[in-house]
């Protein structure tokens, strides 16, 4: 049986595809990118960004469409759409066949068995949903989640012949979230807080290492979290299992060292990273989002400066420069407190960049508040934020309790304003990079180059030259504790470059997340490239870019 699986929003709908994937091929069903030649259409959604939601409404209408043309087709929804809406999604959109929540994924096989032996199965068999047990407050509550067993069954097998191997890859660390936010549905969708042992996450990474990758991004709703008590959840065997998070008072000053004193061994989020880092030296970059503010301390800082391996880059959401609407928010810090830790993070990591998200127009934001906003934005040396028009979501505090009183022009006008404002500070923290050497992981060829090479080739002599293209998409994913995933379009140097070279021009990215364009040493194939760590020299930058020149005589090409 056919299988076609679409993902939006972000980055752990990501990671919970591709295990959904490799459990589903490892009992037989394979997968197709053509959702028309599939028995079996999947959607994986996120309900934190109306624009990703809408998508999938759409998608799910043109699955209809099919079914009422007489096709014999299963269509299942996943994820946190299935989680908030329930069974009312099987009256309002009968097409539906299945339902699967973020916490029930492992069950999904057994849910399309169901629906392919017959078609009057029960609701009961057609659903997975976590509903009342989403969230569980016994730490060994934990332990009757089964979905530890999907990230444990995570395939490691080689690229099929012909594909070129992944480079990077997703680890799961925590699931769930324990902050409330106002504006976010995700504590309600996929429950409290739950860490992973730590042991299951450093030999996931080795593996990924064994099977080629080199990059590894941790992932958490707070990821710095992370906080595992060694000898709360054990099985039978002595073996240990996902636990509940410890709670707010464990990141309060000297929480940890408490837990020290009754004897409990404690694995820290800065313990988790010294780990990996020093035990799989195979993976050359370990990076991780999203990352919570208040209770980011320094041994993170620490581990960070001393670990060559780790990327100097922090997403960390800000979500709003007003306090009053910080607290409207619930996002537990201060303005102060935000400022504070980029301070401590600059200070102790000179090459850090810093990202983040930022919410206009929520709720009786003013014009003094908005100007707050602009004004954090425009002090603090921000790589870029991503920026977001305040819209209410179905299952969320900020809906029921505050009323949508900004209006929608003012929105717009906000969120072009806070654009442009970050467009200003991204191009001052890209060119402070201008004449220095950077180490670069290169991703393949740029949206220009391929398209330039369907185009009829120019002779390598050549003198002719012409401008770079105006722009190229680049896909940046996102994440603030589950927030989609957004497709910018940052300009391409407007330099002249050779026709020729044009069409061997590659994009990569920093330790920090910058993405760099350089062209190809005419002596290399640009394939061959595709996944190694270079070092470049920065020779010009743009507000979302940096363009270098290879250093060839301090890497091996070969």
């Amino acid at each position: 049986m056919k299988v076609y699986l679409e993902t939006f929003g972000c980055q752990m709908n990501e990671l919970d595809s591709e295990l959904v994937r490799g459990h589903l091929e490892s009992l037989g069903y394979r997968f197709t990118p053509d959702p028309a030649d599939a028995q079996v259409v999947l959607y994986n959604t996120c309900s934190v960004r109306e624009h990703a939601e809408q998508k999938a409404y759409s998608r799910i209408g043109i699955a209809g469409k099919r079914k009422e043309a007489g096709e014999r087709l299963i269509v299942g929804v996943l994820g946190c759409m299935a989680e908030r809406d329930g069974i009312d999604m099987l009256r309002r959109y009968p097409q539906v066949d299945l339902l699967c929540g973020p916490g029930e994924l492992d069950k999904l096989p057994l849910l399309i068995d169901n629906v392919a032996r017959t078609s009057r199965v029960s609701i009961d068999d057609r659903t997975a949903l976590a509903g009342n047990k989403s969230r569980r407050s016994a730490t060994l509550g934990a332990a009757e989640d089964s979905l530890e067993a999907l990230d444990l069954g995570r395939a490691f097998e080689p690229a099929p012949d012909g594909d070129l191997p992944a480079t990077s890859a997703y680890v799961r660390i925590t699931r769930g979230c324990n902050k409330f936010c106002t504006y976010c549905v995700v504590p309600y969708t996929r429950g409290a807080e739950v860490h992973r042992p730590p042991d299951h996450i450093v030999d996931e990474c080795r593996r990924l290492a064994d099977s080629g990758v080199i990059e590894v991004t941790l992932l958490g709703q707070t990821v710095n979290h992370y906080l595992y008590v060694h000898g709360d959840a054990v099985d039978g065997a002595g073996r240990e299992l996902p636990q509940v998070g410890p709670g707010a008072a464990a990141f309060a000053k000297g929480g940890t060292a408490k837990l020290a004193t009754r004897g409990q061994k404690v694995t820290t989020f800065a313990e988790l990273l010294r780990r990996i880092h020093e035990e799989v030296p195979a993976i050359k970059r370990l990076r991780f989002v999203t990352s919570y503010p208040r209770d980011f301390g320094d041994d993170v800082l620490d581990v960070l400066a001393a670990s060559p391996r780790i990327c100097r880059y922090l997403h960390v959401p800000a979500q709003s420069g007003s306090n009053r609407i910080l607290k409207l928010m619930n996002r537990g810090y201060t303005v102060e407190e935000y400022r504070e830790f980029i301070h401590r993070a600059v200070t102790k990591l000179p090459d850090v960049t810093i990202a983040g998200d930022i919410i206009v127009g929520f709720p009786t934001e003013t014009h003094e508040d908005f100007a707050a906003t602009v004004d954090l934005v425009r002090s603090l040396p921000f790589k870029n934020n991503f920026i977001f028009k305040y819209s209410p979501r179905p299952g969320t505090t900020a809906i029921d309790r505050f009323p949508d009183d900004v209006p929608v022009e003012v929105k717009k006008q906000r969120n072009n304003t806070l654009l442009a404002v970050q467009s200003e500070v991204s191009a001052a923290v890209h060119r402070a990079w201008i004449g220095r050497e950077v180490e670069v992981l290169v991703e393949g060829l740029s949206a220009a180059a391929r398209a330039d090479n369907d185009e009829p080739r120019v002779a390598a002599s050549s003198a002719r030259t012409v401008s770079a293209p105006s722009a190229t998409k680049v896909e940046l994913r996102v994440t603030s504790r589950g927030s989609a995933t957004e497709t910018l379009t940052p300009p391409t140097p407007r330099e002249s470059v050779p026709t020729a070279s044009r069409a061997r021009q590659m994009v990569a990215r920093t330790q920090g997340d910058l993405i760099t364009f350089f062209d190809c040493p005419l002596d290399v194939t640009p394939e061959t490239l595709r996944g190694r760590i270079l070092r470049l020299l920065v020779t010009g930058s743009g507000s979302l870019q940096l363009q270098g020149r290879c250093i060839t005589d301090a890497i091996d090409l070969t």
